[in-house]
């Protein structure tokens, strides 16, 4: 059997990383997504993340209970040590991921694919609004962030606009990573 690849969503807050990836699971059976475990609220329309407080975070992640973690947007993340058993099993996981951890995810897990997301200043902006989590100055921080460069030697990258339908983004994506069988 062959190895399952990790397949990391990536792309400024607002861009659409959620809604393209549950696109994706409902069109490929067997594409998996990863739950991520985050220490913010539970907010329905959103992810679906496992919300734990900070000092559970920092058991886990004492514990070895992370195979990735980061700090971003003054909240914890983590990607359950789990995934590694999922990939073994030959399964495709998709993953919300930060910038920042690329590199480390690329090196720990092969096969390896960044799914880019990238949309319109003005698109991100009135997508961040309408979520309503953050308010004008967070707004601001997140659209400031929103032009970072993923890290040399990534990939390989498919980079995608989501200015689209998330049906026709999930097409797109799933040609891209399986080209001669989607």
């Amino acid at each position: 059997m062959s190895r399952g690849r990790l397949i990391a969503v990536v792309g400024p807050s607002g861009v659409g990383k959620d809604t393209l990836m549950r696109a994706m699971v409902a069109a490929r059976p067997g594409l998996r997504r990863v739950r991520r475990v985050i220490t913010r609220p539970a907010d329905p329309a959103g992810e679906g993340h496992e919300t734990v407080s900070e000092a559970e975070f920092a058991t886990r992640l004492k514990e070895g209970g992370f195979a990735l973690h980061w700090r971003a947007h003054g909240l914890r993340y983590g990607v359950p040590v789990g995934v590694a058993l999922d990939l073994s099993m030959g399964r495709d996981l998709l993953v919300n991921l930060s910038r920042a951890v690329l590199a480390q995810a690329q090196a720990r897990f092969r096969p390896f694919a960044v799914l880019h997301l990238v949309a319109a200043p003005e698109v991100l902006a009135a997508r961040l609004a309408a979520r309503g989590r953050e308010a004008g100055a967070e707004i601001g921080e997140r659209l400031s962030g929103a032009v970072q460069a993923l890290p040399e030697g990534v990939g390989p990258v498919i980079e995608i606009d989501t200015d689209a339908p998330p049906e026709w983004l999930a097409r797109r994506a799933l040609a891209g990573l399986y080209a001669e069988r989607v």
